[in-house]
């Protein structure tokens, strides 16, 4: 499986960081975000996820999407959330989707998906007496992570090829050909699975 999805090569702390590690981290960061409700707390989270991305130097070509999903995502929540719950309701809420979402993107940005998927199966190892297949699991991780670097490369290339036929002001223009290569994808990956023996064992079950 080769490293797609959102991996930035780089060379810093976080990109020599143990994958297995760093998803804890993660995780336990996301959790964190959920459980607190102080919004000191989560903007401190917050900040320490941006220093996370100084650390990994990660070009600016590569943060700029990031940022600019983040932002957007947290603007229509946030005005939505406003209207529901009230100002301070709305920032406790936008920040946890800040921490939460930021750490999770630069984590995807600094791991490769090998990386990711041989943390995945060794931690899930034990399982294993259970009847459980922490190679599926893996192979499910890796593909999602995949899947994600897959769908934003084709949304930039219909977003460009829009615009250059003058027609980036028209959803049907962006949504219609996203659609159509998102199924031609989903296609190939299915064609991929089946090839590689994947639900076989479901089958002779």
């Amino acid at each position: 499986m080769t490293p797609l999805g959102l991996y930035a090569p780089g060379d810093s702390l976080l990109h020599r960081a143990p994958a297995g590690p760093s998803l804890l981290v993660v995780l336990a960061l996301a959790i964190g975000a959920v459980l607190t409700e102080d919004p000191r707390v989560l903007g401190g989270l917050c900040l320490a996820v941006a220093a996370g991305y100084v650390v990994a130097r990660i070009p600016w070509h590569r943060v700029r999407p990031v940022l600019r999903t983040l932002v957007l995502l947290a603007v229509l929540l946030g005005v939505v959330q406003w209207w529901l719950l009230g100002p301070e309701r709305t920032l406790v809420i936008v920040l946890r989707l800040l921490a939460a979402m930021g750490a999770a993107t630069l984590f995807t940005l600094t791991t490769r998906v090998d990386d990711l998927v041989s943390a995945v199966e060794r931690g899930l190892g034990p399982l294993r007496r259970f009847g459980l297949a922490p190679e599926r699991l893996g192979l499910l991780v890796g593909l999602t992570v995949q899947s994600i670097g897959t769908l934003s490369g084709i949304a930039g290339q219909v977003r460009a090829a829009a615009k250059a036929r003058g027609a980036d002001r028209s959803p049907a223009a962006f949504a219609v050909p996203f659609l159509v290569r998102t199924l031609r994808h989903a296609d190939a990956l299915g064609e991929a699975l089946a090839a590689r023996g994947w639900g076989d064992e479901d089958d002779d079950r």
